[in-house]
């Protein structure tokens, strides 16, 4: 099967001059995902890692902050989660929250209940998916009133965002709503909302992220950082393996050595003036057939970061 244009070929351009970061010192906006160590909200993903060892070594790396992470990673009690990053000496970045945004009434309870976490939890962003059921069933194309819903709730959901101080971005996700470059593209022109940049779901999705950035880096209020295998992606988006399977392949890869435009997406970025967070998401998937070992996911990310640093020196990052 041919590769889609999104996934390139293995010559993409790795260099050190082509990288860039917004005038903010990298080591200030450089953040965690649980998920890099396993965690995850999609149903049937795998084990849970153990909370204080993964913040323990995203500390250790030097990491500024983290994400909430799936559902009993962390406490769900606001205080908590502030004691505990605290004690870390992590920020917290916000979280990943998926909703059902096609229907004609939008769940605003579930919706509250996650934002006011989040904001009493002194988080910044509500990172936002389009999923097809609570159950994250596969995706159903939509027709123009289910493209009209999803418009009108992502809207409201923003507006409830800002009740609450915090920041929209609405999140393209492989089995979700909004996966395809198509899809990515109708949701762009349908609505005004902040988006997250994920170098990875994009392109798998057959977005180039790069194009993103130069071409709606206005509306990226939030960046996730991934690098992918080419092959493993072709199987996913050929059907031959799910998403999980895809994970467990390694089809998420430390920065700079995998597919992924993510020098060139970061130097687009930059030239829109982007100053948020950078959150560094290489996803693992943890099965019962192995053990919860987080050194790998700690060897990934320090590498992923190796690759950020080689941009320009720090003195040129904090210019």
């Amino acid at each position: 099967m041919e590769r889609s244009k999104a996934l390139g070929d293995r010559g993409v351009d790795h260099s050190p001059h082509t990288h860039a970061v917004a005038p903010r010192a990298l080591a200030q906006r450089l953040a965690g995902a649980p998920i890099s160590w396993g965690a995850c909200e999609v149903p049937g993903w795998g084990l849970m890692p153990d909370p204080e060892t993964v913040l323990s070594e995203m500390a250790a790396l030097g990491l500024a902050g983290t994400e909430l992470g799936a559902p009993g990673f962390l406490p769900d009690d606001p205080d908590a989660i502030r004691t505990q990053l605290n004690r870390h000496g992590l920020r917290f970045v916000g979280g990943f929250t998926p909703l059902v945004l096609h229907e004609p009434d939008l769940d605003v309870t579930a919706a509250r209940n996650a934002l006011s976490l989040l904001a009493r939890a002194g988080g910044d962003v509500a990172v936002i998916a389009a999923v097809q059921d609570a159950a994250w069933s596969p995706p159903q194309p939509l027709d123009d009133q289910g493209w009209q819903n999803l418009t009108a709730n992502a809207h409201a959901v923003q507006a409830l965002a800002g009740e609450y101080g915090l920041t929209f971005a609405l999140h393209p996700h492989v089995g979700t709503l909004i996966e395809t470059d198509a899809q990515v593209q109708r949701a762009l022109e349908l609505t005004d909302v902040g988006w997250c940049l994920d170098t990875g779901h994009l392109m798998i999705g057959g977005t180039d992220p790069a194009g993103f950035a130069r071409h709606h880096g206005e509306r990226v209020t939030h960046a996730h950082l991934k690098d992918i295998d080419a092959d493993i992606a072709a199987a996913l988006l050929a059907g031959r393996m799910s998403l999980v399977q895809a994970t467990q392949a390694g089809l998420f890869v430390p920065l700079g050595s995998g597919a992924a435009p993510v020098a060139q997406t970061l130097q687009a970025l930059n030239e829109h003036g982007y100053d948020g967070w950078l959150v560094l998401e290489q996803d693992t998937a943890i099965t019962a057939d192995e053990p919860a070992v987080t050194s790998a996911s700690m060897l990934a990310a320090r590498q992923s970061i190796a690759f950020l640093n080689t941009a320009h020196t720090m003195e040129e990052i904090n210019r």
